[in-house]
């Protein structure tokens, strides 16, 4: 066995209608003054009302900054930041998608430690520390809430970059099937398949160990009984809350890990393109199962995830992502010189099992396309 390094999980918190839990989790951090990082849509469905509302009954002192955007940039992370200055918190509540997890985890970074987020690409670069993070999915997908990376995209190019730091990682995640209910479907679907590759992905890198293939192979168990019935918006309590424990276990399975070549290869697309993230991952899963199915290691982990569907990996996945109906982005195959050398980039396709060269991106590429475009 090669050697590795585990790191800890938050503390979790799961199960329906434990968000009313939050000022007890609050009191075990010995902390009052709280920032709850959300966005407009988390506001509009009252879930930051609710949790607002938990925390002063408390009499807990806590302030909302609903600036978040998709695909947070280096500016949307500052304006956090700013605000918190103003604020002085000493402890950072993240409430809603990943977006939200983002926000909140790259504000941590800077509000005691120098610089832009881009300085602190990479892992474990910065010196300061950080305020104790709470982190509240409200999407079943990222697992962004058992990660201690924040995915910000650089202002100009939009190139995603993973900024990670062990004391970024949250202190408690409380997983609230209830709060899933809200997702309004598009976002539901796009989590979902962003949650399967996370656990398909981590399953199979070569950061993998025993502690992170234990994750994903009971993250993919979960996701997997789950996700159809999200897909078609007919999920009911137990599925929404096996599709949230399952992406967050998927998250932890990244922590403890790493990903691949599927997210290597999609992040040119969103970045160039404006692909929504589970979408592109979505187009170039299948692609990198099949092309990373020439490892007999990576063969033998597809084929045990096999074995908990009771058929085969690479048809299930095709059929799952079909159904879940998301229309062919428009994308010039001129571009793939491009795009490969984008990915070629990417930190994640280091790890991928199979070496990400440019004659195999290009073939992924020149796949997935064509699949799409077929009727």
């Amino acid at each position: 066995m090669t050697s590795f390094d585990a790191r800890p999980s938050p503390r979790i918190v799961f199960g329906a209608g434990r968000l009313a839990e939050l000022p007890e989790c609050v009191a075990t951090l010995g902390v009052s003054k709280l920032l709850l990082v959300t966005d407009p849509g988390i506001v509009a469905a009252g879930h930051v009302g609710r949790a607002t509302g938990y925390l002063e009954a408390a009499g807990l002192s806590v302030t909302v900054f609903q600036g978040t955007h998709v695909n947070p940039s280096e500016s949307d992370i500052e304006a956090c930041r700013s605000f918190a200055t103003e604020l002085q918190p000493d402890a950072i509540i993240g409430l809603g998608g990943g977006s939200s997890m983002d926000t909140a985890k790259g504000c941590n970074f800077l509000l005691h430690n120098p610089g832009r987020m881009s300085d602190y690409r990479g892992y474990g670069l910065a010196k300061n520390a950080m305020l104790p993070f709470i982190a509240i999915p409200t999407t079943a997908g990222t697992g962004s809430e058992c990660q201690s990376y924040a995915v910000v995209s650089r202002d100009g190019s939009h190139e995603k970059m993973a900024c990670g730091d062990p004391k970024a990682l949250a202190k408690i995640a409380i997983l609230d099937p209830e709060l899933t209910v809200s997702q309004p479907q598009p976002v539901a679907t796009l989590t979902a398949l962003d949650a399967l590759s996370h656990a398909l992905e981590s399953a199979v890198c070569t950061k993998r160990n025993p502690i992170s293939s234990a994750y994903s192979a009971e993250a993919f168990r979960l996701i997997a009984s789950a996700i159809r019935p999200v897909l078609a918006g007919s999920a009911g309590p137990d599925t929404r809350g096996r599709m949230l424990l399952g992406a967050a276990m998927a998250g932890s399975a990244i922590e403890n890990s790493m990903l691949g070549a599927a997210h290597a290869t999609a992040n040119p697309l969103t970045a160039r393109f404006d692909v929504a993230h589970g979408h592109a991952v979505s187009l170039m899963l299948p692609h990198v199962v099949r092309l990373n199915s020439a490892d007999p290691a990576a063969a033998a982990i597809y084929d045990g995830l096999a074995r908990t569907l009771g058929e085969p990996l690479l048809p299930w996945l095709e059929e799952t992502i079909a159904l879940a109906g998301l229309d062919t982005p428009v994308i010039d195959p001129a571009t793939i010189p491009d795009l490969a050398a984008d990915a070629a980039r990417q930190w994640t396709g280091r790890f991928n099992p199979v070496p990400l060269r440019d004659p195999e991106i290009t073939s992924l590429y020149h796949s997935s396309f064509a699949a799409a475009a077929a009727p």
